[in-house]
């Protein structure tokens, strides 16, 4: 008799469970080498916690009712959990603190899109730590457990969450249109994208600077392409942009970093430089993160912050096809 999983979940072998307990080790390694000290927090927190990191339209987490009647909801990441440990736990403690996890998250998704229910990551959290420094070292950490795991070909995009809430703004566009235009820009359509600035009414020049902005990406250079776009959401993007990638060049872990005007990560809480990981063996992002200031005020003191995570078995994915592509290398 077959006994079927959920969608968007899945069995894990003991051959794998091994491959990934190493990779789970090197990983946490590389972090606590870095100053960061691994904590773990319930797997099911209140929903007022978790409703935090989202936008109000796009809630993804599992909710149900306890015995008492009071609402819980699975963690769908570990920033918002984190972003709570901080304020109850941690509310005294110097500053910045430097805290790592390796933990499951659940989403409701759509697993037909290849997007898993249930998943592992593996990241870190920067707190107290302001701007383009700060954002320097979590990048720095992000490079190093790349290279600890073989993925020398990865690409770490950079881009910044206010860039197109300011733009819009800019443009007249406000509410469920923005919303809508925002959605098409996570999500990388820019069929879609182009749509949707059309129906919001902002004129065919505004709507063709949007979608070349969008597909800026590139080094330093395209930071002056951008400029000549023009406005003043975009010059204080640039400025910002340059500002994070002069210290990344001056901490030697600008190599692989590509500044991409057309990021825009789905979670609600970013605020500033927010970045993704890129490998050619996947479609799939291998994770992301960025700057979260202003977000740990919903919990208590307003904190600075910044963090990333891996999707663990995404990244043990990639490792698998890099290891091949050295074997046949070699073998040839």
């Amino acid at each position: 008799m077959i006994h079927p999983i959920p969608p968007g979940t899945r069995d894990v072998l003991p051959d794998e469970m091994r491959e990934l307990r190493r990779l789970n080790r090197l990983l946490i390694d590389v972090f606590e080498e870095a100053g960061y000290g691994e904590v773990s927090t319930p797997a099911i927190e209140y929903d007022e916690v978790i409703s935090r990191g989202e936008r109000p339209q796009s809630a993804s987490h599992y909710r149900f009712f306890d015995e008492n009647g009071d609402l819980l909801a699975l963690r769908s990441d570990m920033t918002v959990p984190i972003a709570r440990l901080v304020a109850t736990r941690f509310a005294d403690a110097p500053k910045p603190l430097r805290l790592c996890y390796l933990a499951s998250a659940y989403r409701a998704v759509t697993p037909q899109r290849g997007e898993m229910r249930e998943f592992v990551q593996a990241g870190i959290e920067l707190i107290g730590a302001r701007g383009a420094d700060g954002t320097a070292e979590v990048i720095g950490v992000l490079e190093a457990a790349l290279d600890a795991a073989g993925l020398d070909r990865t690409v770490i995009g950079l881009g910044h969450a206010d860039l197109y809430r300011n733009l819009l703004t800019e443009f007249g566009v406000d509410g469920e249109a923005r919303d809508a235009v925002l959605g098409r820009l996570a999500t990388h359509d820019l069929v879609g994208l182009e749509a949707e600035l059309s129906e919001a009414g902002i004129g065919a020049a505004a709507t063709e600077a949007c979608v070349a902005l969008s597909q800026l990406r590139g080094g330093a250079e395209v930071l002056e392409r951008a400029r000549e776009i023009g406005g003043d959401a975009i010059e204080r993007t640039t400025t910002r942009l340059q500002r994070t990638y002069e210290k990344l060049v001056e901490s030697g872990t600008a190599d692989r970093v590509q500044i991409d005007f057309g990021l825009l990560r789905d979670l609600g809480y970013y605020s500033g430089a927010i970045f993704e990981v890129y490998d050619p063996a996947l479609g799939h992002i291998l994770g992301g993160g960025g700057r979260y200031d202003g977000f740990l005020a919903k919990f208590g003191p307003d904190l600075p912050a910044a963090g990333f995570s891996l999707y663990l078995e995404r990244v043990h994915v990639a490792q698998m096809e890099e290891e091949a592509r050295r074997a046949e290398r070699t073998a040839s």
